[in-house]
């Protein structure tokens, strides 16, 4: 099965977002935790999605890991780059989505490509170039409470603008032209290139505007996006005839208990935190405070999950007030530092105590969950949200992992992910 769509995540929990989508959209697809080995065989799929850690990376870091990965998924012969971040265009003032996006074009040959964080099926949408969040803008949503990545600005154009190159130009496919179709949007990028514009925001409103996406976009050697358009470029894909079709493999039964873990500390986690609370569920919360002068800890936790009859929550999920607490008496990095180590080194306890089902939200506490279990490659399975699916690892005695974006999923997801467990 020769690889069509080469993939580059930011983050794990995106990683996985987009691989739902392509699989959905009918794309056979394997997705690949960490940057591969030059000389590391391609997985048999059809679209390969590599799941880096680099959002928060330093820049060249984040350049060099991302340029590395296209360029192994190409050697497999991949046509396409899709470079996916967050729905919610996490970034710095320096980066990193505007350096990726420019070393990727580069390492492509293209001469322009566009930028569309919309995700309709989870409230994402960008009008005028302007991104919203449901109802709100972007800076007005809780996203501009971030630990990591606060959002102040809703202006995509702005954004973007203070990332790249000097002089670099920003342009924009309005809704207006956007809703006209793909014709019109392939004349208007077109007209945007012979102006200068090699970077361009694209409105949309709705999943048909990211089809008509997809269909103008399928020939452009590099997309970058959220995982709305992952479906676009499936169906585009699929009309060229140029997928096998059928079902996709189910992932094998595991079984067994599963262990909630929870580092993101979003407005959407801390609402389906509360509810796994006041349902009544079985809930440890995590103070990074305490993790700090060791009151809490690793074993602590362990001696305590082990006295829990069913499924149990592990949490350091905390309003914004409480965050900015623990960043202020500890530092920034070393407060995430603490509450992803040590949520890592839980699931690998709990893994060998025979745990093989794990669910984990937040993409950074995503990223250091799977490193530690030390799963490489996933199969993707049904999503239990829009946006996260449950995945196994391939290979002898498998292991699920269901990775959310702290922004995704309803009150109800913890419950849902269980319901729906492989």
């Amino acid at each position: 099965m020769t690889v069509l769509l080469g993939a580059v995540a930011d983050d794990f929990t995106g990683a996985t977002d987009l691989a739902s989508m392509l699989a959905r959209g009918g794309m056979r697809t394997v997705l690949r935790l960490g940057a591969p080995d030059a000389d590391e065989p391609a997985p048999g799929a059809e679209a390969v999605v590599v799941a880096l850690k680099s959002r928060t990376a330093p820049v060249e870091e984040a350049v060099a890991q991302s340029v590395a990965s296209w360029r192994w998924a190409a050697q497999a012969g991949a046509e396409q780059c899709y470079f996916k971040y967050c729905s919610t265009f996490d970034s710095t003032p320096h980066g990193n989505i505007g350096p990726v996006a420019e070393a990727l074009m580069a390492a492509t040959g293209a001469v322009q490509t566009i930028y569309c964080p919309a995700f309709p099926e989870n409230g994402r949408t960008i009008y005028q170039g302007k991104l919203f969040v449901f109802d709100q803008l972007l800076s007005e949503s809780g996203m501009r409470n971030h630990p990591l990545t606060p959002m102040t600005d809703a202006d995509l154009r702005r954004v973007l603008g203070t990332q790249l190159s000097d002089g670099a130009e920003v342009g924009l496919v309005p809704w207006a032209t956007v809703v006209r179709g793909a014709g019109a949007i392939r004349e208007a990028l077109a007209a945007l290139a012979a102006s200068g514009a090699a970077h361009v925001i694209v409105d949309a409103l709705t999943d048909a505007d990211l089809a008509a996406l997809g269909q103008a976009v399928a020939d452009m050697p590099l997309v970058t996006a959220a995982s709305g358009l992952g479906l676009g470029l499936a169906a585009s894909f699929g009309a060229a005839g140029r997928l096998a079709g059928g079902q996709p493999d189910a992932l094998p039964q595991i079984g067994g208990e599963t262990l909630l873990l929870s580092g993101s500390c979003s407005t959407a986690t801390n609402d389906q935190v509360a509810r796994w609370r006041n349902d009544g569920a079985a809930l440890m919360q995590l103070d990074p405070l305490a993790l700090a002068d060791g009151q809490e800890t690793a074993d602590s936790v362990m001696d305590w999950l082990r006295g829990q009859a069913g499924p149990a929550l592990i949490a350091a999920t905390q309003p914004p007030d409480a965050v900015e607490a623990a960043q202020r008496a500890l530092g920034r990095n070393r407060a995430a530092a603490l509450v992803e180590d040590t949520l890592a080194t839980i699931a690998v306890m709990a893994r060998g105590a025979g745990t093989r089902r794990f669910v984990v939200a937040g993409g950074e506490t995503s990223g250091a969950v799977a490193k530690a279990l030390g799963a490489e490659r996933l199969a993707v399975g049904p999503s239990i949200a829009p946006g996260v699916p449950w995945c196994a690892t391939l290979g002898p005695n498998p292991v699920a992992l269901a990775l959310k974006s702290g922004n995704f999923g309803g009150e109800t997801f913890f419950a849902d992910a269980l319901e729906s467990a492989p």
